[in-house]
């Protein structure tokens, strides 16, 4: 976990999506970089100056940057997370400071938790979680890797859930609840059993659809 950083680093947030935009608010509040720069591999934003260069514009400053991923698709997350460690430039967590996230809670490389999130006592967040603004996650639960806890979704305790795995907006996972990699959860479903089968899973109670 990277929280020991200092206002004199600078930060690139990559992506310039909307995700990418509240990673930079949030950054912002935490005051902790000297400047903030959004870059993308997207050469039409490019070419319109919108952004200075893609990802491999922030190796330049190797020695005095953080770099966090500002995209929703945990693909995509993860193969820029890894293109960065294997250059040796620091992936970065973040968290924001209307969040509230117990001491004890271990988060690894490239995690976001936005503003109004709550994060329980005995807690893992793997690399690359999004955990998004106002949802929650209970005592002693596992999250795996790139793994997107949406907005206003809960997790209550106890619940691992595997990596690459999406809890859709305003859904809820019951206490005691094991759920298996490559996952989709529709937004407003609950799930109240364990799932170990990969797909996407909606409604009340939530079953695998297709």
């Amino acid at each position: 976990m990277n929280k020991n950083i200092t206002n004199i680093r600078r930060l690139f947030i990559i992506g310039a999506s909307g995700h990418g935009k509240v990673i930079e608010a949030l950054a912002r509040e935490s005051a902790c970089y000297s400047k903030i720069t959004i870059l993308d591999d997207n050469e039409e934003l490019k070419r319109i100056g919108k952004v200075p260069g893609g990802k491999e514009y922030a190796l330049e400053f190797r020695d005095c940057a953080d770099v966090i991923v500002g995209i929703g698709n945990a693909a995509i997350r993860k193969k820029i997370i890894e293109y960065y460690e294997e250059k040796q430039i620091n992936v970065t967590s973040l968290t924001h400071p209307f969040s509230w996230v117990a001491s004890d809670v271990r988060i690894d490389n490239g995690t976001v938790i936005m503003a109004g999130a709550i994060v329980q006592p005995g807690c893992t967040l793997g690399k690359g979680v999004i955990v998004n603004t106002s949802s929650s996650i209970d005592h002693d639960c596992k999250i795996g890797n790139y793994c997107h806890i949406s907005v206003g979704s809960h997790i209550a305790g106890t619940v691992c859930i595997g990596d690459n795995t999406w809890i859709g907006a305003g859904a809820t996972v019951s206490n005691n609840i094991t759920i298996c990699n490559d996952v989709m959860i529709g937004a407003g479903a609950v799930v109240v059993k364990d799932i170990m089968e990969p797909g996407t899973y909606v409604g009340v109670p939530a079953k695998k659809i297709g």
